[in-house]
């Protein structure tokens, strides 16, 4: 790999400044259409480029860097998560992988409440009825929503984006508990005064609001599965803001639509963006197209955390994003 000018292939459009900057300092392949490449597009691009830069829409999976050339040597991640990315094989294969942590926390925390907002307050429902043209007028019993101060706000997975949302959440007066595989620092759980749960069992059934706020990994596949959806109280609602798999879909679909649950407001989904038609038709659901981080500082951030990391790679250093598998 030169140090001078790294080969780069960008599976999807960034913003401009980013492409510029990406430009000026590496030998770049941008992609001209913002779709997804097609697999034969992903293969050539690992077999003839010493550094990819793929998104959440990609999946880099064993068969793929398997047919990987020798001069691959960096997956710098457009994005924090990287479940679509083989961590292990590519370490196997003497591939580095790095992702763009933190820069889109605040952006994604601040979504998580203007879904809870959303859904509690029945914001869709009055917007509709003002683009109907259908409201006549203000009435004490019409769109009747919930009051959120008060209430338990249930976090599971207090990372990043977990402490963010606790701590809008407080801002707001609710109650902070939470799941995690650990218990967070003492320090943190003071400031947010927030509560852990060992069991995650016992925080579903008491929570008036459950937040996704973990990655997707094997073990959180279907994590809020049919039986703790069902330890749900009838008045509660969920908002996932993390990954679509955490959730099982079907399972909350019929649990929405028999009233079991008050509602749910999803900005990711179990299929990418196959949404669950059994989702689409309930009443009670407010479903975003995964814009949590869609900001332009954002994406702007993510996009000088992949330069970073790929300028400093190319100079012989590890990226300071790099991600292990043993900690995703």
């Amino acid at each position: 790999m030169s140090a001078d000018r790294p080969s780069v292939v960008v599976t999807r459009r960034l913003p401009d400044q980013i492409e510029a900057r990406m430009a000026e300092l590496f030998d770049v392949r941008l992609r001209k259409d913002d779709t997804p490449m097609t697999q034969d597009e992903l293969v050539e691009a690992v077999q003839t480029v010493d550094v990819l830069v793929p998104t959440v829409t990609d999946r880099i999976d064993a068969p793929l860097l398997a047919r990987a050339g020798e001069r691959l040597k960096l997956i710098a991640h457009y994005g924090s998560g990287v479940d679509n990315v083989d961590v292990a094989t590519a370490r196997q294969r003497g591939i580095l992988v790095s992702n763009t942590p933190g820069a889109a926390t605040d952006d994604t925390a601040d979504m998580t409440i203007a879904l809870l907002l959303a859904v509690t307050r029945r914001i869709p429902e009055a917007l509709d009825t003002m683009r109907q043209g259908t409201w006549t007028g203000w009435a004490p019993t019409a769109f009747l929503g919930g009051r959120i101060a008060g209430r338990r706000l249930g976090i599971l997975g207090m990372g990043r984006i977990g402490q963010a949302v606790a701590r809008r959440a407080r801002a707001f007066g609710m109650q902070i508990h939470y799941h995690n595989r650990r218990p967070v620092r003492s320090q943190i759980e003071e400031a947010l005064e927030a509560t852990y749960h060992e069991s995650l069992d016992h925080m579903v059934a008491r929570m008036d609001v459950i937040s996704i706020n973990c990655p997707h990994t094997p073990s959180t596949f279907h994590l809020m599965n049919a039986r703790r959806i069902e330890l749900m109280k009838p008045t509660a609602v969920i908002v996932n803001t993390s990954r679509g798999e955490v959730i099982d879909e079907n399972a909350l679909a019929r649990a929405l639509q028999a009233g079991r649950i008050a509602g749910a407001g999803l900005d990711v989904f179990e299929h990418g963006h196959e949404v669950n038609s059994a989702l689409r038709a309930s009443p009670n659901t407010v479903l975003l197209p995964h814009m949590g981080s869609a900001t332009v500082e954002g994406r702007a951030e993510m996009g000088e955390k992949v330069i970073i990391n790929i300028k400093t790679f190319a100079d012989g250093h590890r990226p300071p994003d790099q991600v292990v598998p043993g900690d995703i």
